[in-house]
């Protein structure tokens, strides 16, 4: 235990980004305590950026402890990448300062416009796949990497509809978001496999169609049956099709850092560890079948 403590404290020093690989776990306050007390083995955690972005008092002392022992990056909900309202500066500079104390790796949002007209919908809502939306959203996310100093990873989103305006795919759009405003991407694989029994999205030709020298993060979460159609609920283990999914992935972007999320009815912390112990074991699979040149891509499903 001590060396893996010593690793993380050299991981976590320094400037930002050294120390994230491997399997990481989405951090909730209701497992912070825990993990300032135990200190378990998770090479790096990402946080919720929403909610710390307070400069003092309780919150904020717990980021700096949990930045002081671990790597962290930062996941945002509200930038409003998609919106048509202005970009909310005063959200921004509250998450460039709380990446500042935390140190984090990277900071990242979503594929999606969140507010209308001043009122958050508190949802990911989807956008239409357009030259004029690629234009729009580019302008933005171009904005905000200025603002920041470095670029952002921008993720795929599930979806419950698609725009008939569209004229490009998801995974097209994506990779020419990521030429156009040379942005980084977040592969959320769960999302990925909600898409594609919602909509019957092509899970080879989406991942061929990725820039895969872009993904710098994959998620994994659980997803909700419901009547015709899956949930992004984040209340479940990740379901063995997402795990299959997830394995091929993996085929394609080897070494790429993974996290486990969990947002909703968030169990014990030991079945967050147990989660990213089963994904680190697959990745680690990958990686020895690439070394020993047998991959191949197989059907998920």
């Amino acid at each position: 235990m001590e060396a893996a403590v010593t690793a993380r404290r050299q991981g976590a020093a320094g400037s930002r980004g050294p120390g994230i690989s491997g399997v990481g776990i989405g951090l909730r306050t209701c497992h912070i305590d825990e993990v300032l007390r135990n200190l378990p083995g998770v090479p790096w955690f990402e946080l919720l950026a929403d909610n710390h972005l307070t400069s003092g008092g309780l919150v904020a002392a717990q980021v700096e402890a949990v930045r002081n022992e671990y790597p962290l990056a930062l996941h945002c909900v509200d930038m409003n990448l998609g919106g048509a309202d202005p970009l909310d500066m005063d959200y921004l500079c509250k998450v460039r300062d709380l990446r500042n104390r935390s140190a984090a790796a990277w900071v990242s949002d979503h594929l999606c416009f969140t507010a209308v007209d001043g009122r958050n919908y508190h949802d990911l809502l989807p956008v239409p796949y357009t030259q004029e939306a690629l234009r729009h959203i580019a302008e933005r996310v171009l904005r905000i990497q200025d603002f920041f100093g470095e670029r952002l990873l921008v993720e795929n989103v599930s979806a419950y509809l698609r725009f008939a305006e569209s004229s490009l795919s998801e995974a097209q759009f994506l990779a020419a978001l990521a030429q156009e405003a040379d942005c980084l991407l977040l592969l959320d694989v769960n999302n990925l496999y909600v898409n594609h029994v919602n909509h019957g999205e092509e899970l080879h030709a989406y991942l061929a169609a990725l820039p895969l020298d872009r993904v710098s993060e994959i998620h994994l979460g659980g997803y909700e049956s419901k009547e015709g159609y899956l949930l992004d609920a984040h209340n479940n283990k990740v379901s063995e099709p997402v795990w299959r999914l997830y394995e091929q992935a993996m085929e394609l972007l080897p070494g790429v850092p993974t996290l486990i999320e969990w947002d909703n009815e968030i169990p014990e912390f030991a079945v967050l560890q147990a989660e990213a112990e089963r994904a680190q074991r697959i990745a680690s699979r990958v990686c020895v079948t690439r070394a020993q040149g047998g991959v191949q891509l197989r059907g998920v499903g």
